[in-house]
């Protein structure tokens, strides 16, 4: 059993397996307690049984399908009442491999409801009560994909290239409020979400896959860093930071009263 001091109660969505059940495993043994939250309360209920005899935290669990408008208003009122929480980790999700002309638009639309609507707004839900405290810490798992929207499915891509810049506004707005965000871009990751996705991970080369051990680890010392925006498989991080910087620039010169000289060339041709 643990002798940390409690570092209060991480919520954390997707919990039943893989990355969410990794992260509910490495914050108990940080001192956190938990609420974990998932549909399969069965699965639930094994991770935090395992959680509660290795580390001796409290271990809550909470059975909802975030797709549901009505178990997502009741997470979300326990994010905004709960005083005890000062983490949320949005990890509920999944994607999608197939190409556009092949994707069911109804699997689309339920994508976004889930990594998109549900994160945002359980998002919503605990940012103010964390402002009010000055203190709290909220994790995005987003996806390699928000950067390379070609690799895979559109939306998918679409959906998590939304989370990024979604946790780069929150850090914008609440970094001096003394909430901490963080945005978790993972690369290929060995777990059951391929085969969700309607592909297995074996079919990759396998240099390319992460255990998923080694990237909740890899994220979390991207927490302990200070980082924004924490990408485990890119080797070099200075390459994030000059895109990054780059972007920055490149936004301050988006807005003038005249069109781009290319374009006023083009336009006097047609005249």
């Amino acid at each position: 059993m643990t002798a940390i001091t409690s570092k209060g109660t991480a919520l954390i969505t997707g919990a039943s397996s893989g990355i969410g059940a990794i992260y509910a495993d490495r914050l108990a043994r940080r001192g956190y307690d938990l609420i974990l939250v998932a549909r399969n309360q069965n699965a639930l209920d094994d991770v935090a049984r395992t959680i509660r005899t290795e580390t001796g935290r409290t271990v809550e669990t909470l059975a909802a399908d975030l797709a549901d408008h009505v178990d997502l208003a009741r997470v979300g009122s326990r994010l905004r009442s709960d005083k005890s929480i000062t983490m949320l980790v949005n990890n509920a999700g999944f994607g999608s491999v197939a190409p556009l002309l092949e994707a069911d638009i109804d699997k689309m639309e339920y994508m976004i409801g889930l990594n998109v609507t549900a994160l945002t707004r359980l998002t919503y839900a605990v940012a103010p009560a964390f402002v009010e405290r000055a203190k709290g810490t909220i994790i995005n798992i987003a996806s390699i994909v928000a950067l390379g929207p070609e690799i895979l499915n559109g939306v998918y891509g679409a959906s998590k290239a939304y989370v990024l810049a979604l946790t780069q506004s929150l850090q914008h707005e609440l970094a001096d409020k003394g909430v901490r965000v963080q945005a978790v871009l993972p690369g290929a990751t060995a777990t059951g979400f391929w085969e969700v996705s309607g592909m297995h991970y074996d079919n990759l080369p396998a240099e390319w896959v992460m255990t998923a051990d080694d990237m909740v680890d890899a994220a979390l010392a991207g927490l302990d860093l200070g980082e924004v925006v924490t990408i485990p498989p890119l080797q070099d991080g200075k390459e994030w930071d000059t895109y990054e910087a780059m972007r920055r620039d490149i936004s301050t010169r988006l807005s003038n009263h005249l069109p781009a000289e290319r374009y006023r060339v083009a336009q006097s041709e047609n005249v």
